[in-house]
């Protein structure tokens, strides 16, 4: 049988590892929006500097 204090820890350890994987996988989604939002400035400034209407459209 595992003591309460052991499975505490085992408890604090997953939570621990849980929220570890959290914040990697938020500091992920937040990098690939900012990509995404430099992508789509960079293609916005280039269909100015050729005045495509149909990208600025977007």
């Amino acid at each position: 049988m595992v003591s309460g204090k052991r499975l505490a820890d085992i408890g604090y350890r997953a939570f621990s590892t849980s929220m570890m994987l959290l914040t990697a996988y938020g500091g992920y989604l937040c990098a690939m929006r900012g990509y995404r939002y430099m992508q789509k400035q960079k293609q916005l400034k280039l269909a100015a500097e050729n005045q495509d209407p149909e990208v600025m459209k977007d």
